[in-house]
């Protein structure tokens, strides 16, 4: 970073997994963090200690992503603690496993608020003061089986797909203000998941990585610090996938 001031990175789904090392790693990368998780307060309690111990500022905000006005709370809260976003990472997700005709309204909907909702409300709080700043990193998350196209989660897809077409519309329309969008997409990753079907799933998909291994949280994390580093700055509209080389 160029700036004695430390910048900020707000982590949706930040209490474990993926999310806990992307806020690890760019707390250590000298930026200031701002937790959020849903119901485990505990989990992003841990994350703040951890952060702290290191030297890192971290702030923790409870809120539904999929909730419109708990990601315009959540966003205002990050900004009322630091005075801006600097970095927006969309990294909370729910997938859950339903045959398309056996799928209720209600799930539909729930799946498209979370997973695409979160990444238009919480754009639509940060960019703002990204465009005043004149900079700004928004790193939003796919995955390799929902741009595939899931069977038995068709709704989870379908976010996905929505989320990569946003991430390049917003690229273009940003990127005179010095503000990049990207998107990750991480390939099989050794998680915590208090689903046992994802968890059995993530294992069985071992076999096609070419490297014969789990992809590790951390591996995830520094794709995403790059992305929201100075030196990614030309980097923009782009899907990276985190794969271990497998097809695609």
């Amino acid at each position: 970073m160029t700036d004695t001031t430390p910048r900020t990175a707000l982590i949706t789904g930040s209490g474990k997994n993926i999310g806990r090392a992307i806020a690890l790693r760019l707390a250590s990368d000298g930026f200031n963090i701002v937790i959020n998780g849903s119901t485990d307060r505990d989990a992003c309690e841990d994350v703040a200690q951890d952060i702290r111990t290191i030297g890192g500022e971290a702030h923790i905000v409870m809120a539904d992503v999929g909730q419109s006005k708990d990601a315009e709370r959540l966003a205002a809260e990050a900004i009322e603690r630091f005075g801006c976003v600097d970095v927006l990472v969309n990294n909370a997700a729910i997938r859950p496993s339903s045959k398309f005709l056996e799928m209720d309204i209600e799930e539909w909907n729930r799946v498209m608020a979370v997973n695409l909702g979160q990444a238009f409300w919480l754009a639509r709080a940060c960019l703002p003061g990204m465009v005043k700043a004149g900079w700004g990193r928004i790193i939003n998350f796919a995955g390799m089986n929902a741009i595939h196209g899931y069977n038995g989660r068709a709704h989870v897809s379908v976010t996905k797909h929505a989320v990569w077409g946003l991430t390049k519309s917003l690229a273009k329309e940003f990127a005179p203000q010095g503000i990049t969008i990207n998107i990750v997409s991480p390939g099989p990753i050794e998680s915590d998941h208090a689903d046992p079907e994802m968890t059995a799933h993530i294992e069985a998909m071992k076999s096609r990585v070419p490297m014969g291994r789990l992809g590790k949280p951390e591996e995830v994390a520094a794709s995403v610090a790059l992305l929201a580093s100075d030196e990614g700055a030309f980097i923009s509209g782009q899907l990276i996938q985190v794969n271990g080389g497998t097809e695609t």
